[in-house]
């Protein structure tokens, strides 16, 4: 290899047989990105991506020094299986692959939930690994407060449902996250059916549920961060499932503002995370340091009040597949991170 030529990165993202002809970086939502590469010495291109010209892309990307990847679990409904075998191959061979798919699995499905729960940032979460388990034990858990069920890995709030017994009644309030969706009353035995194909292989075999967490008619802050500090936030004040008013429909989500890493409401967040959080996280997933993404975010719900009245941040998901949009704040951290991986990895 020559060590004296430009770094090289390509930025991988879906698109159709038309928009990889065209390759043009303009036209993507990572404009900026491509700017500041460029203005970092690093030669970038796009690599579009389809499983229908996945070898023409393979080949493309055996030739970078490294390639960062958007692609959500499932899109315009195909899953990544193709995708991640290929990125796999590639990372064996040399490639630097952000984000691997080895590492989406430990930290960028729902599982994450379950693992983290006894830390400072979880809450009452189980695995339900059948439909049986979910009839036996679902409504032991719903005596307690609304639960909300998330499939394995989805994105879009596809496959999240709250769920709420109707006090001295066998019926249920339920309602999906995907945009557009109405609470419904229902029975235990229709909620198994709606949630079958969720405990089917291809969609992962079972089913996160946690407790529900009634602050979040308060907004979700999600924290963006390169590698282990954060480099910016979003908050939404009304997202997927907040409630709507008695006998009126749930409110549609609102835009998330973005905010840089250092806005003066969030610096508690910031240092937990910077502190210890993301450390702790990383070593009860498994992960070397050097195999966090270069880009991923976290979202959290304000929990109860701790006996200090500190605020408290319950983990809700993490994002690690597809983080778009991101704040503008982000790029240089990400540019830096990203031009240092390749720089060692060649040296």
């Amino acid at each position: 290899m020559d060590k004296n030529r430009p770094l090289s990165l390509a930025l991988l993202y879906p698109g159709d047989r038309a928009a990889r002809d065209r390759s043009d970086p303009a036209e993507s939502r990572f404009a900026s990105l491509f700017d500041a590469f460029a203005a970092a010495g690093v030669a970038t291109e796009p690599a579009v991506y389809h499983d229908d010209f996945a070898d023409e892309v393979a080949a493309q990307l055996r030739s970078v020094d490294g390639v960062l990847v958007w692609s959500n679990p499932i899109e315009s409904g195909h899953r990544r299986e193709r995708l991640d075998a290929m990125l796999r191959t590639l990372a064996q061979g040399g490639v630097f692959v952000s984000t691997h798919p080895d590492t989406i699995l430990r930290l960028g499905t729902k599982d994450v939930l379950v693992d983290t729960r006894d830390l400072p940032f979880g809450s009452d979460t189980v695995r339900i690994d059948s439909l049986d388990q979910l009839v036996a034990e679902l409504p032991l858990r719903l005596v307690r407060g609304p639960r909300v069920l998330k499939q394995h890995r989805g994105h879009s709030g596809i496959g999240v449902w709250r769920v709420e017994q109707i006090q001295g009644s066998p019926w249920l309030n339920v309602r999906h996250a995907q945009r557009g969706s109405e609470e419904e009353r229902i029975d235990l035995d229709t909620l198994r059916q709606r949630l079958a194909s969720y405990f089917e292989p291809p969609h992962g075999g079972h089913m996160i549920d946690q407790a529900w967490q009634p602050r979040l008619v308060e907004g979700m802050v999600r924290a963006y961060l390169v590698e282990d500090r954060v480099a910016g936030f979003g908050h939404q004040a009304v997202n997927a499932l907040y409630p709507g008013e008695p006998g009126q429909a749930a409110p549609p989500p609102g835009p998330r503002i973005y905010h840089p890493a250092h806005w003066p409401p969030f610096q508690r967040l910031k240092a937990l995370l910077e502190a210890g959080w993301v450390e702790l996280l990383r070593r009860r997933v498994g992960l070397q340091r050097d195999q966090l993404p270069i880009l991923w975010d976290c979202d959290f719900l304000l929990g109860d009040h701790g006996a200090d009245r500190a605020e408290r941040y319950v983990l809700c998901e993490i994002n690690v597949s597809s983080v778009s949009p991101f704040p503008p704040s982000a790029i240089q951290p990400l540019v830096t991170a990203t031009r240092a991986r390749l720089q060692s990895r060649r040296i």
